[in-house]
């Protein structure tokens, strides 16, 4: 197995819906913000090579939406999801399956793309997209504060198109698949064993080095109190069994290991993917 890493692309954020009743006296320290009180985002995605599949886990935002959409969020860099799948030797045609986290417009935006005719359609022609049958019922029936994060033109030409799929006890991927309903309902997160070590794809359970204090939690969770505790366990486990922490949406932190410490767990070393397993 070869993990590959992938930046569909940078952006930001208000930084106090980020970090939750957090002051930003404190939240600034570790993600200081602009003029705009946004702070620095990544949508780093991961693609996982084996002998017979090719699996990217999720697409970031793409780049179908407006440019209306897209003023929101403070575009910044040159990354795009297909330039940085290319720029690794492959091409989007090859990608046999796409591990959707969840479905929120960036996670899962670049899955689709609109063709010069104005057509959508999915980005992997080849591929098999895939989800929990829970997660797909959850953002096909939102709730209303979570509504304008499911965007139909990300998610109907996905089933329309036949390529959607439903991970069930028979699914099978090269690492372990571990659920939680905290951020939303029955996001998959991927831990993969990798050179001896185990690295967990953290998503939107801990998008930043900068959440790693339990308290420190998206406005954006349906259910914070869940977080809380799913975070803490989850935090607790890893530094049990040192396992190191990817970060999807951390842009200065791409891999990092795991302390105690008086205030709880915290950050002990970042790294590059790359130069750690070099």
């Amino acid at each position: 197995m070869q993990l590959h890493i992938i930046e569909s692309g940078n952006f930001k954020l208000d930084g106090g819906a980020m970090f939750g009743v957090v002051p930003k006296s404190i939240w600034q320290r570790t993600n200081p913000a602009d003029n705009n009180n946004q702070i620095d985002l990544a949508a780093r995605c991961l693609l996982v090579e084996t002998n017979d599949q090719l699996i990217l886990v999720d697409t970031g935002m793409g780049d179908k939406q407006s440019e209306k959409f897209f003023s929101h969020y403070g575009l910044w860099g040159d990354y795009s999801l297909e330039k940085s799948i290319l720029e690794k030797g492959f091409h989007p045609d090859q990608i046999t399956d796409v591990l959707l986290t969840h479905l929120h417009f960036d996670h899962v935006g670049g899955a689709v793309l609109r063709t010069p005719k104005g057509q959508l359609k999915p980005r992997f022609k080849n591929a098999k997209y895939w989800t929990s049958k829970e997660h797909w019922n959850w953002a096909m029936n939102p709730n209303l504060r979570e509504k304008a994060s499911f965007l139909e033109e990300n998610l109907i030409p996905l089933k329309e198109s036949g390529q959607l799929y439903f991970i069930n006890a028979n699914t099978r991927f090269p690492f372990e698949l571990r659920y939680f309903d905290g951020h939303t309902e029955k996001q998959v997160l991927p831990l993969i064993p990798y050179h001896g070590k185990k690295i967990f794809f953290t998503g939107d359970l801990i998008p930043t080095a900068g959440h790693l204090p339990i308290p420190y939690v998206m406005s954006f969770d349906m259910r914070p109190l869940l977080t809380l505790e799913e975070k803490s366990n989850f935090l607790e486990e890893a530094l049990k069994n040192d396992y190191l922490l990817f970060f999807e949406h951390d842009a200065h932190n791409e891999l990092i290991s795991l302390k105690q410490t008086e205030k709880g767990i915290r950050l002990n070393q970042s790294f590059r993917l790359n130069e750690y397993f070099e």
